[in-house]
């Protein structure tokens, strides 16, 4: 693969996925594209185990890189309220991988002190989407 291919996803306390986002994010989804979006959403529900293995044995965030299927890496980063954030990438970008996963947690704090949020519900709102648009872009490329 030449180019750099990141799926984001962040994942409930019942391991349904609450926000997921391709980067690059500019991109029209064809059939192929569609059927690697299933793809990545079943490897990054099947490292979830290793995610929470980890998880359990170090204090620390951000897991870094915990799977890798083919040519997909999986990088990972816990809450500390168990949410958790995967990251499927074709290229090793740890540094940029770890500054994303901040800023995602700083904006998804932000996002669930929302009064009007539950905790597990779909991130549907616009501002969001842009804030990952936005660090993705900066980090991410």
């Amino acid at each position: 693969m030449a180019n750099k291919e990141f799926y984001f996803a962040i994942i409930g306390h019942a391991d349904q996925p609450i926000f997921e986002m391709d980067f690059p994010a500019g991109e029209r989804k064809t059939k192929e594209s569609e059927g690697t979006r299933h793809l990545n959403h079943y490897i990054g529900h099947a490292a979830l185990d290793i995610v929470d293995e980890h998880a359990f044995t170090t204090t620390q965030m951000y897991l870094k890189m915990v799977d890798k299927f083919n040519e997909w890496y999986v990088s990972a980063f816990v809450t500390a309220s168990r949410i958790r954030f995967i990251i499927l990438h074709t290229h090793r970008a740890d540094e940029g991988i770890k500054q994303f996963f901040q800023e995602m947690y700083e904006t998804y704090i932000k996002h669930a002190m929302n009064p009007f949020y539950e905790i597990d519900d779909v991130i549907d709102s616009v501002a969001f989407e842009q804030k990952a648009a936005l660090y993705g872009r900066k980090y991410l490329s």
